[in-house]
């Protein structure tokens, strides 16, 4: 059996997309296999437990606590894939602990596969951060994310060499309409009998892509073995 996946989505800036990106990932997620488990560990709302409450709750990483709680619910391997949207203000404690306490060996041992997706931004702390990440999380388990809305243009250098996923940007009032806490991507891609609109083809391509990323990294990890 593969093992339980834990997608941990991440940035050290605000407003990047990282809570769009755990909103597709989850609703994908829970589309294919039926259920998810979301951990929102946000300080500002709107957060992942608006768009998304049925199946979000909160977390904290601020104390021993809080990060032993959230832990103990991820690093299991249940079959139920989770997500974690991690708040940029929780972004350095949260990887000063993952590696304190090995995570990404724990998790292996555990048959739970952690996949740090990066938020990317062409400013300085977004480089540090990528840069201190790829000297922690082996490369098969770190993936760049390219949001074409935030970075409109190329990568930095630095961050093009690893794995990537790619996020195309949608025009402003179609960016204002899925932020709606009401809308959901799986209910529009169900209602919605034109396929050819660019937001249906644009949701849909996003599913496919996560499809892939899940294939590549099944048999990343076969080849592994």
């Amino acid at each position: 059996m593969p093992a339980t996946p834990v997608y941990i989505i991440c940035s050290p800036r605000p407003q990047v997309g990282k809570t769009l990106l755990a909103r597709l990932l989850s609703e994908f997620l829970l589309l294919k296999n039926g259920d998810v488990a979301a951990f929102d560990v946000n300080l500002k709302e709107p957060s992942l437990l608006d768009y998304l409450p049925k199946i979000t709750e909160t977390a904290d990483v601020i104390d021993t606590y809080g990060k032993m709680q959230l832990m103990d619910r991820v690093i299991v391997d249940d079959g139920l894939a989770k997500v974690i949207d991690l708040g940029f203000h929780a972004f350095d404690e949260f990887f000063k602990m993952t590696d304190e306490i090995g995570l990404l060996k724990e998790a292996a041992r555990r048959h739970v596969a952690p996949m740090i997706l990066l938020v990317a931004d062409t400013d300085r702390v977004s480089a540090r951060a990528h840069e201190m990440l790829r000297g922690q999380i082996p490369r098969i388990n770190l993936i760049t994310v390219d949001n074409e809305y935030v970075v409109r243009g190329e990568l930095p250098p630095a961050m093009e060499g690893g794995r990537l996923f790619r996020l195309p940007a949608l025009p402003g009032f179609l960016k204002t309409y899925i932020d709606r806490l009401t809308f959901s991507f799986t209910g529009y891609l169900r209602q919605e009998k034109d396929s050819s609109t660019e937001l249906h083809q644009w949701i849909r391509r996003n599913y496919l892509a996560f499809r892939e990323l899940e294939l590549s990294l099944i048999l990343q990890r076969s080849q592994v073995r």
